[in-house]
């Protein structure tokens, strides 16, 4: 992470203690993604318009990164205008299961959570 300052902003987006825990435990799981950062992103697409995404990623020019709980994340700047103040967390229990996504900035959200309108 060495070649992207950490900025000294409010963070765009928050990830929970149990999103950073379970996102250290699929870095662990899966040498390809060791030391990489997660990648919080949206793009075009989804039911409502507009999709998130997240991936094990390079640090690219330009991007805003932040750490959680020991986890690197970094996010473009295309992304970060529909996800400020955005909170990323997991839930594992019997009714919910996964990454759960709230946006302040989605005017509505597809039943499935994975897409939202601007």
């Amino acid at each position: 992470m060495s070649d992207v300052a950490q900025t000294t902003e409010t963070p765009v987006i928050t990830l929970t203690a149990a999103a950073a825990e379970e996102v250290a435990n699929m870095s662990k799981g899966d040498p390809a993604n060791a030391g990489k950062p997660l990648r919080v992103y949206v793009e075009h697409g989804g039911c409502s318009g507009m999709q998130y995404g997240m991936t094990f990623d390079e640090v690219r020019d330009g991007d805003k990164a932040y750490e959680f709980h020991g986890v690197q994340v970094v996010i473009d700047s295309f992304s970060a205008e529909y996800l400020s103040g955005t909170v990323v967390d997991f839930k594992e229990d019997l009714s919910d299961h996964g990454f759960k996504i709230s946006n302040p900035n989605a005017k509505t959200s597809c039943g499935c959570g994975k897409s939202f309108e601007a």
